[in-house]
Parts: C-alpha cells; structure tokens; sequence
C-alpha cells in the first residue's frame, strides 16, 4: 500500500483550513436564487426558460425550469451580480436585475410574463445558443453542439482545437502533458495512441454534445489520468414529444469525406427513447519523410533516406440507443447500446537510400505495404438512479451502473520489398492479427447532504478486463513461404481493479473545501505463448484529493486543488506483436511497463468571474512516452514504442481571457506557457532535458443580420521537448460560417480547416548512437459544406431537470 502523500496532504490541507478559517466564524444556508413565474391573469407558467446571467458581461451562468407551478429555483450559486431572464412560447422576454445574490439566497417575488403582440397572428420562436467555451471551477466546456468549426468534421478535428489541448503523431495532451483518461458518456475507453485517435476520428463532432477538459478530477472519478480527463458528452434531447436532427456533410482536401447521420428522441410522460445512426467515409493521405544518422562510439557509420507516401480510407457505422424510465417520481431506470464499425485500409509505398560513411550509395530499395484493420464494437449500459425524500439537508440519492463492452480487432498487413538493381523475386511479410477484448464493469455512488452546509458521497466500483491477441506472420525469400516464428505469438491479459471512494464538502459564505479519497486495487496478469513469458503485478494505492476555494471579494476568487494520480498502460501499449509502417520501422508495444504515478497541484485565480490565471505543477513517476530507436545497438532496424523514463517535472502557467469587443462578437483566448523535463536512460543515452515551450488559441465567434455567424479559430503549438523528441512548432487556422434556414429548422454550415497549410508534424529524434529528422505533411486543409435539418414540434417545452441541491459537483460525464 502506497501511502506516502497522505503526510504532507495532511499537513498542506491544515495550512490552508487556517489561512481561510476566520470567514467559516459562521455557517449559513448556500446561496439559492428562487422565484415564481405566472401569465399576467396569475395562472402559472409551467416549463419557462429562466436563465441566470452575470451582470458584467451577460454571460450565462445557470439555465433552470420552471415546474408546473410555475416556481423555478437556481441552486449554489456563486455570490455575486446577475441578471434574470424569462422565456416562453407566446411571451414577451422578461428581464430582472442586476440582482445581488447574498449569502443567505435569493427569493424574488412572483412576476408576470406579458402576452407577445406577435404571437395573435405568428409563432414567435425563442433562440438561444450556449457560448462555444464555458470556464468552471474545476473545467473547460467545449459546447461542440451547434458549433460551426464541428461541422462535417471528428471528434478528434474538435478536439485539436480546444483551449489547451494539442494532438502530436496522434498522442493527445492538454496544457503540455499527456496521460489522459478519455470517457464518452461516463465510460472509460480503454485505448490509447493511435488506436484512441483512430477511434475518435470514426465518431463524427456531430453526435457530441460537449467536451469537458477537467485538469484536477475529484475522488469520484477513476485514478487514471494523470494530465486529466477528456469527458466526451452525446447528443440526448431533452424536449417533449418527438425531436431529431439529421445532417450531411461533404469535405473535400486532396481526397473527399463524406458524413450522414440522424438523430432522433421520444420522450412523453415516463418514457424517454432515443438513438442514432451515423456513417462517414473518410479519405486522405500522409508524406513521411525521413533522415537517419548511426554513430558507433561517436564516429558516424552510415545514414539513410527514406520517402513514404501512404493513401487512407476509414469508413465508420456509428449507432448508439436507449431508454430511460421513470418507475417513479424519484426512481429512474435506463438502458443503452452502442456500437462503432471502423475499416481502414493503408495502401503505401516507400523508396530507402543506404549510404556509408563516406557518404557513397550502398544500397537503394522500395517496398510497398497494405493495412487493413476492422474493428466491430459493442458497448450495453443499465443504469438506475433513486433520491430519497428531502430531510433537513436535502436529498440523498443513489444511482448506480454496470457496462459491458466488446472490443474486436482484425488486423491483416503485408509487406513486399525488392532491392533495386537486377529483377530480384521481393521479400515478402504477410501478418494476420486477430484480438478480443471484453470489458466487464459495475459502479455504485451514493449522494448524502448531512446538512445544507456539509455533503458526503461514496461510492466503489469493481472492473474487469480480458485480452486475447493472436498474430500469424509468414515470410516468403526465394520463392519459399514458412512461418515466421520469431513474430508469431499470442498474448493475453487479464485484469482486475476493485475500486472505492468518499468525498467531503463543506460550504461556508465565502469558501468552499472537499476532500476526497480513493483506493485501488490492481490485480494484472499477461502471457506470451511462445517463450511463455509474462508478468503478474499485484499492487494497491491510495489516491488522495482536496480542493479549496476562497471569495476574496465580488470581483476575486483563489481556488487551489492537489491530487495523486496513476496512468496504467493501454492494453494496445502493452501488446508486443508488431506493425510494419515500412521495410525499416515497425510499431510494437511493451509488455515490460509499470504504471506511472503523479502527484499534481494547482492554484487558480479568478478575475470578475471571467478572467482566470492558474499555475500547475505535477511530479510523474516512471512516465511512459513513445520513443523511436534502433532496435539493437548494431542494428538499423527502428522500432517505434512505449518505454518507462525515471521521472518527468512539469511547471505551467494557465492564462484565460473571454471578450466581448462589441456586442455580438465574443472572443475565447487561452495561453498555455509551460516546461517539461524528462530524466531518464535508454539506449546508451542519459537523458535530462527540457524546454520552454507554449500552446497558444483563440476562438471568435461574430453573430450577423439575417442569421448569419462566422466563427474564427486559430491555434499554435511552439516547439517543445517530448523525452527523446524535439518536436517542430505547428498550428493551424480555421474558418467558418453557418446560416440559419427554412424558419430555423435547419442550419447550413461551411467551414475550411487549416487554411495556411501550417499544421504539419515533425521533429528530430537524438540518441547518442541515432538521429531521426521527420516531416510529415498531411490532407489537413479541408472545405466542407453541412446541411442540418431538425425535426419535431420544438413548442412542446423541454422536461424539468430534477434539482438536487449539489449541481455543480454532481456533474457526470454522460449525457
């Protein structure tokens, strides 16, 4: 048992609890806004759109409902000004404010909404749209739902664009740092690398509803992630009746991409169906260039060149469906499936140049290889979730859920190579992989407010996880085909993680505290058949959290936050059978990685609400990084893979700025300074870098007459060291427009990506014995036009979300 961090945890939580302990003197009731909303008669107004704004800029900060009394009530709500507005079918708009929000809440009295003149001859629609990105104490929302810069385009594309996050030779990282616990819909995925970016560019932006970027998870949360977690939300409509999108998408670079898809919803009393279809086509290409220099004690010994052009076409079934059902007033029952086809096909050819030391040609070869990989998934969920009736401190609520997920691999590669010169018969490798792995979960937490000042939720979750890899590769020299038994294997994992937590939060006028504590248990076995190699690891840690938060006055707030994390290795990154990419380089993963352990703090200000500044530091232990190298000292075959470093300092300086210069044009900067250093030893080499480097986006959005709005986005990413790699400085600029058509049933939208043609990968690889430099251009500048249409009787208003009094930390991560 892992135990050391709870000491000094300990020791820094005390400090703080009395650096902000004389503003806890006296404990009064969370700050509450409530009201009640009626028809100029006095009959109530049910389901009325009442959204909470900050009175310094109009921002929205809370959107409630109100109830068939026509009450409505905004819980926890930060002290402060706001504005009030009240919206429904056949009314006029109604405004209130600012308003104060003090410590004890709000009750404002009962107010009328006015009879629309409009509405005696025509149907007046109200239009509102959620800010592309929302800042929150512990976050950053992505609204992907109704974005121009997602139409047509990934989960991945979207995703590259988000404050802070960058995407290198599909390894994903926010604020600098990888180690990312990626959910879609509460779920975890339990890929990672190329294998994570290939699963996010087959699921189309347009089935995402939001992405949320959260640095510093709670205890409630999985271990895994030591950079934070990506939590990927779906489309579910919310409205009454029967509603729906359905949408087309054409792209095209160099090569086109096509996209269709539907969505539709039924939700009527205590029912709740819905489900999803979408299908993409997707071509493009990649141009790898490569230079190699070999030393032997310092003294160079030969370089190679090498020219690989590869053309890629994944086709993607995407469907997902459900059904909630209310047993009760206050007990849910749900269910839903999921499934992802993906297919992709590589066709490539590669041209290699040896040379010797002196420079001179010794030998030229070209080669031409084919991946094809399918990969059928299927995911099932029931879940339920019950609250008890309110007591003195609210209401206690208990939900629980339990997954099941397969995950199927056919991986077919060939790979012929012929040296250039006299008509020699090629070389010739032929693998043909197959896999299976099954994920196995169930979860519990229960919600229980002691009083209204203090709440504590618990929870445990017990997983279990099984992989079977099977790998037939045969050679054909001369003529003559054989198994190649040096690369055939099998490999299977079996692991088990048991899992259990309690958070703490107290609520004061002025300051917030939680505390949490998670532990796990890992029980993890692998198996190679041939050599019977393999590992048992059996380890249990224990993960503690902590956050505080302080209301210095109306216009600062300081909140600091700590925690200890793990990142397990990927079932992908410990499987060690091998994919060609040419005649020189494979890829293959490591069945010799232990998991890497950070410990991680941060401590953020907060200006007017809107303004945020952060510093972060995390220290990681044994990290793990993908690193290109020979495979022997001797040899000049490169292998691409998964090591374990000694340890990984990360210092980052977090800036946020939202604008509004005019009104209609809102503009979302986030800057990222921040410097990795890596310590560690591999092949021969002693490493003990780092660097400077930034991460740099800004988003406009500029709303125009007759419903037009253009949007902006530009990112850029600086030179920055990764372990072993220098990697070249890149971003991208993006544009696009939508129109509202046909009464605002349907949206056209146009968008062109990367339009300088600067988001291109390289860097240069150094050992003492090796260096790489690549480049790698690829079909990223991209026009795409999107039609969206949606159907259904958007009159019927949307179904009161059930309040519970603890919002803002009960926010999951599905829909």
């Amino acid at each position: 048992m892992n135990c050391s961090i709870l000491s000094p945890l300990g020791r820094g939580l005390a400090l703080l609890w009395l650096a902000a302990a004389p503003g806890w003197a006296q404990a009064q009731t969370p700050a509450a806004v409530r009201g009640t909303v009626a028809t100029p008669t006095g009959s109530p107004v049910e389901f009325a759109t009442l959204t909470l704004h900050r009175a310094a800029d109009s921002v929205v900060v809370k959107t409630e409902f109100s109830d068939v009394k026509g009450a409505f009530q905004f819980d926890a709500v930060p002290l402060g000004r706001y504005l009030l507005s009240a919206a429904q079918v056949g009314f006029v708009r109604y405004w209130a404010g600012p308003l104060e929000v003090p410590a004890g809440g709000l009750t404002l009295p009962a107010f009328a909404l006015q009879t629309s003149e409009g509405t005696k001859l025509k149907e007046v629609v109200v239009v509102g749209q959620k800010p592309l990105f929302e800042r929150e104490a512990d976050r950053t929302v992505v609204n992907v739902e109704g974005s121009t810069l997602a139409a047509g385009n990934t989960t991945l594309d979207v995703l590259a664009r988000a404050p802070g996050v960058s995407v290198t030779n599909d390894n994903l990282a926010l604020r600098g740092k990888q180690g990312l616990l990626v959910m879609i819909d509460g779920k975890r995925q339990p890929m990672s690398g190329s294998e994570l970016a290939d699963y996010l560019r087959a699921l189309p932006a347009e089935q995402v509803r939001s992405i949320e970027l959260i640095t510093n998870p709670p205890a409630k949360y999985d271990a895994q992630g030591g950079a934070g977690i990506i939590a990927i939300n779906l489309k579910k409509d919310q409205r009454q009746g029967t509603n729906g999108t359905a949408n087309l998408g054409y792209g095209r670079g160099v090569h086109g991409r096509f996209t269709t898809g539907l969505n539709a919803n039924y939700r009527h009393q205590k029912v709740n169906l819905f489900g999803s279809y979408n299908y993409s086509d997707r071509r493009t290409y990649s141009n790898l260039t490569i230079h190699r220099d070999f030393f032997e004690q310092a003294q160079p010994t030969g370089t190679t060149d090498q020219v690989s052009y590869n053309r890629l076409q994944n086709q993607a079934h995407n469907f997902r469906g459900g059904l909630d059902y209310a047993l009760s007033e206050r007990t849910v029952l749900g269910a839903a499936v999921s499934g992802l086809r993906r297919t992709g096909n590589n066709v490539g050819t590669n041209a290699t140049q040896v040379y010797g030391p002196d420079g001179a040609l010794r030998t030229a070869s070209h080669s031409e290889s084919f991946r094809t990989v399918t990969t059928p998934n299927f995911t099932s969920n029931v879940n339920f979730r019950h609250t008890f009736p309110a007591d003195s401190g609210g209401s206690r609520e208990l939900s629980g859920d339990v997954n099941y997920a397969t995950y199927h691999t056919r991986r077919q590669q060939g790979l012929a190579t012929v040296l250039d010169g006299p008509a020699l018969a090629p070389n010739i490798l032929v693998g043909d992989q197959t896999g299976l792995l099954t994920i196995q979960s169930a979860k519990a937490d229960y919600l229980w407010p002691l009083t209204h000042q203090r709440r504590l939720e618990m929870g445990a979750k017990a997983s279990h996880v099984a992989s079977d890899n099977d790998v037939l590769f045969n050679r054909t020299a001369n003529g003559q085909t054989s198994v190649d038994l040096t690369q055939t294997n099998r490999f299977r994992y079996d692991e088990r993680i048991q899992a259990a937590y309690a958070t703490f939060a107290q609520t004061w006028p002025k300051t917030k505290l939680q505390l949490g504590l998670r532990a796990e248990q890992t029980l993890a076995t692998g198996r190679q058949d041939v050599g019977n190699e393999g590992f048992d690891r059996r380890y249990a840690q224990l993960f503690p959290s902590g956050s505080l938060t302080r209301t210095l006055s109306d216009r600062h707030t300081l909140a600091f936050s700590l925690s200890r994390r793990i990142d397990r290795p990927s079932y992908g990154q410990l499987n060690p059978f091998r994919i060609y990419l040419d005649a020189t380089t494979y890829g293959s993963g490591n069945t010799d990685l232990v998991p890497q352990t950070s410990y991680n703090l941060e401590l953020t200000h907060t200006f007017r609400q809107k303004f945020s500044s952060g510093l972060s530091y995390s220290n990681t232990r044994h990290p793990i990084i993908e690193v290109v190298q020979p495979e022997s000292a001797t040899s000049r075959l490169i292998v691409s893979r998964p090591v374990n470093l000694a340890t990984q300092h990360y210092f980052a300086l977090t800036l946020t700025a939202p604008l509004e210069p005019v009104k209609g044009w809102t503009v979302y900067n986030n800057a990222v300074l921040y410097y990795s250093q890596f310590v560690g030893d591999l092949a021969g080499t002693a490493l003990n870098r780092g660097r400077l480097a930034f991460n740099l986006s800004s988003t406009s959005t500029v709303a125009l007459p007759r419903a037009w709005t253009l949007d902006v986005n530009a990112t850029y990413q600086s030179r920055e060291q990764y372990g072993f790699i220098n990697a070249r400085p890149l971003g991208q600029l993006t544009l696009g427009a939508q129109k509202s058509l046909w009464d605002r049933k349907a949206t056209l939208k146009f968008n062109v990506t990367d339009v300088l043609y600067t988001n291109i990968e390289g860097g240069t690889s150094a050992y003492n014995n090796y260096v790489e430099r690549f480049r790698q251009p690829g079909d990223s500048r991209v026009a795409t036009l999107t039609l969206t249409y949606r159907f259904g009787n958007d009159k019927l208003a949307p179904a009161r979300r059930r309040a519970d009094g603890a919002e803002d930390e009960k926010r999951r991560a599905g829909g």
